[in-house]
């Protein structure tokens, strides 16, 4: 699971980067140069500690999310489009955080003359559509030439229904929607899958206020989009502290929980993903899947051959493997069932799978 901090310059982007990783990337101007930080970070998760307590594991594995601050976006998309490498990366995204400035500062103008939370988002957003227009509308120029070349390797109709498909990309995109806002058939996912489309992939708008601002709303007509109000740089000076100093200074802002926390939870929101376990004696291991996924489905993210030769699965629910003290008591209590290819996994449970090569 990745996700790709973006925004404006002087938003607050590696700031918040920092906020999240207790990095202390330094927060000077990009001058518009494409570069990109990485952090793989431990998901907090005290499901994971509680199954520790109960098996004493020799091994220990927290679910990981990434989190890359990109610079190099302006929101100045010219008709060549967004440059090779900053496209790549972007593409390469599950999601994006996209910081818009609300605070003031003096010594860090704004590039635009004025700090406008509603403008800066607009110009964002018109970067990754005309990005996307151009994308398209290339890809329609290559579908004409085959058809004009009578689709010669493809089939006739395939190439009339991705036609249709892209035009009507071309329609929304000229009208300025992001392609979030559509709902696609599963033909046409396949059809979008190895384009890395950027106003298709769901965004967390973080408003990047000081703490004297009170939060804000703005216009948001867009699906598959959360916001959040919070004051970056406070949050940055907060995790660089040393635990003990840190709590006290969250009770005296009202910050309930540490940045990473919040934003990992959200991200799994955004992204519409669960965490299930395995556990024993050798290891605890937090897993990542999408909900809706059927057994076989989370048993292939531990390991390809667990998927192809799935026979079934041994489920129980985190919470009764707690009560209960262990997997035999959670038998003997009726609590641990066989699964099989059908199974929808649930948020939480810990599995051991059954599998046959």
């Amino acid at each position: 699971m990745q996700l790709g901090i973006i925004g404006l310059p002087q938003s607050g982007k590696t700031t918040l980067f920092n906020a999240l990783t207790r990095g202390n990337m330094p927060t000077g101007i990009s001058g518009g140069k494409v570069e990109v930080h990485t952090a793989v970070i431990d998901v907090p998760d005290e499901r994971v500690e509680r199954l520790v307590e109960i098996f004493v594991p020799k091994k220990v594995v927290y679910a990981k999310v990434t989190y890359a601050d990109i610079a190099g976006l302006e929101g100045k998309a010219a008709e060549k489009g967004i440059s090779g490498p900053l496209l790549n990366t972007l593409s390469q995204m599950d999601g994006f955080i996209h910081v818009i400035r609300h605070f003031a500062n003096p010594s860090v103008p704004h590039e635009a003359g004025s700090v406008d939370p509603q403008r800066d988002l607009r110009a964002m957003e018109t970067e990754l559509i005309l990005n996307d227009l151009i994308l398209v509308e290339r890809k329609l120029q290559r579908l004409s030439e085959e058809r004009q070349r009578g689709g010669i390797g493809r089939d006739k109709a395939l190439v009339e229904r991705e036609t249709e498909f892209f035009e009507k990309l071309q329609q929304l995109l000229s009208d300025e929607i992001p392609l979030r806002n559509e709902d696609f058939s599963e033909e046409e996912k396949k059809m979008l899958s190895s384009y890395g489309l950027l106003s298709l992939k769901p965004q967390l708008i973080v408003i990047n206020q000081s703490e004297e601002q009170e939060p804000i709303e703005v216009d948001m007509p867009f699906a598959r989009t959360l916001v959040l109000c919070m004051p970056a740089r406070l949050e940055m000076d907060i995790a660089q502290l040393p635990p003990e100093e840190s709590a006290i200074f969250m009770e005296e802002y009202g910050i309930t929980e540490p940045s990473l926390n919040r934003f990992v939870r959200l991200s799994y929101q955004l992204l519409d993903q669960q965490s299930f376990f395995t556990a024993g004696e050798k290891e605890v291991h937090a897993w990542t899947v999408h909900r809706g996924a059927l057994a076989p489905e989370a048993a292939g993210v531990i390991h390809s051959d667990m998927e192809k030769g799935f026979i079934r699965a041994e489920v129980v629910s985190y919470q009764d493997l707690v009560e209960l003290g262990g997997f035999a008591e959670a038998r003997q209590h009726g609590k641990l069932r066989l699964e099989g290819k059908k199974y929808l996994v649930q948020d939480g449970d810990v599995l051991t799978i059954r599998f046959n090569i």
